[in-house]
């Protein structure tokens, strides 16, 4: 494991990361254009959608696992994350998480402008009638909460890592896990209990949009998070060297903030 950057400073002279030709990025874009595709036959009841969504899923999976891997031999094992290439990746982690704020936004927009404004198409009141909205104190409350603590714990483990703590990361990031977990299923039978569904109006096309959006990047975070503890098990972290859990810290973040704006705009605002 690399502490230094003399490998740079005798070979490349510069401490700049040229990238390898991979395959990777192409792959990731045609999984992702097979990912929607297979979507969409799933969501008309194509015969063989769900078999179409599955195996794509799979296969976006395992380009994603490749892909990582290399970053993470890369960083750990061939020392090309100098300070300069990390100064780039946190600007680009940062744009990424800016580019999934501005998503969200939309999809709040759309909510707030058919609250502040009903139609006469949903009879100008909101929620429109025949909705029964879910209980604010209910699941929606225990899930605020469980974020909100998970929020400590990560930052438990980012103050564990400074200070060179394994076992204090290592038991954070298992709590945060868990909790990112416990939420999911919450959220999971949250939608099993729900009286409507994505396509009876637009305040649930708006909340299940909003929700189900923000499900998916709590599951991916939890994906993040167990790969950050997976490698600090196998000591691929140190002191000065830990940009992966950094950015996994900021999306749970990321994920948090957002969570705490969609309780209060869908479940609070959209109940009144």
């Amino acid at each position: 494991m690399f502490n230094d950057y003399d490998y740079y400073l005798n070979t490349r002279k510069h401490l700049f990361h040229i990238v390898d030709p991979s395959p990777w990025p192409v792959l990731m874009g045609l999984g992702a254009f097979l990912l929607v595709t297979s979507l969409a036959f799933y969501m008309h009841n194509n015969a063989f959608g769900f078999y179409f969504l599955i195996i794509n899923l799979l296969f976006l999976l395992k380009i994603s696992f490749f892909w990582l891997k290399d970053i993470c031999t890369e960083a750990t094992f061939y020392g090309y994350h100098t300070i300069v290439v990390k100064k780039g990746l946190k600007m680009g982690f940062l744009l990424f998480i800016a580019s999934e704020a501005m998503l969200f936004l939309g999809f709040f927009w759309a909510f707030l402008h058919s609250s502040l404004s009903p139609s006469i198409e949903l009879g100008c009141y909101w929620p429109p009638k025949g909705i029964n909205i879910i209980y604010v104190f209910d699941y929606p409350l225990l899930n605020t909460i469980i974020l909100i603590v998970s929020g400590f714990s990560v930052t438990w483990a980012h103050r564990s890592m400074s200070l060179g703590s394994t076992s204090g990361v290592i038991d954070s990031l298992l709590i945060t896990i868990i909790l990112g977990i416990i939420f999911i299923a919450l959220q999971t039978y949250e939608y099993y209990e729900a009286d409507f569904n994505i396509s009876d109006s637009v305040y649930s096309s708006s909340f299940f949009m909003l929700t189900g959006l923000h499900g998916l990047h709590v599951i991916i975070g939890v994906i993040f998070l167990s790969v950050c503890l997976l490698r600090v098990i196998l000591n691929h972290f140190t002191v000065n060297h830990y940009l992966g859990l950094i950015f996994a810290i900021w999306y749970w973040h990321f994920v948090d903030v957002v969570w705490i704006c969609l309780f209060f705009i869908v479940y609070v605002w959209g109940s009144w």
